[in-house]
């Protein structure tokens, strides 16, 4: 498997669930810490969501993406480096509002199961590499209902 960062070799795609990602490839990986090469090409995104057990790192390699966080929005610059760490503090989106190819790494941390939000698909995502009863891997994606119900702890914190 190629895994040279500046290789245009990509290799077979699967389905790009993400919301626009584009190519990836999976670079090193251990136990516990790995790195995938992703190329988005312009008006492509990455869906906005954090992670519950994952932290990641953001290099940009090409490009000038523009960054979503829960505080802000910003045009990053190649060679940039971004942490981004577990939990709603953690969230990020990244679009290529450019005419341009953006490249970048991701580096996280690995092992599950791994439980991902997005606030604004208002969906919530388990996964696990590990077999499931239904004997598949574990993928399960929950809609967030619009209104909150009246037993919803939430509620009982901000009274």
């Amino acid at each position: 498997m190629d895994r040279i960062i500046w290789s245009d070799k990509w290799g077979e795609q699967g389905e790009d669930w993400s919301g626009g990602g584009g190519r990836s490839k999976r670079l090193a990986r251990g136990e516990k810490l790995g790195a995938t090469l992703y190329e988005m090409d312009p008006g492509n995104f990455v869906v906005f969501h954090f992670h519950h057990r994952w932290e990641e790192m953001l290099i940009v390699l090409r490009g000038r993406p523009t960054l979503r966080t829960s505080d802000a929005e910003r045009v990053l610059a190649e060679g940039e480096v971004v942490h981004f760490g577990v939990g709603p503090a953690g969230a990020h989106g990244l679009r290529n509002e450019t005419d341009d190819v953006i490249r970048y790494v991701m580096v996280s941390t690995q092992g599950g199961p791994e439980v991902v939000e997005y606030p604004d698909l208002r969906q919530i995502t388990a996964q696990a590499a590990t077999g499931s009863q239904t004997g598949e891997r574990l993928w399960l994606i929950h809609d967030v209902a619009d209104e909150r119900k009246p037993n919803d702890s939430t509620l009982e914190s901000e009274s």
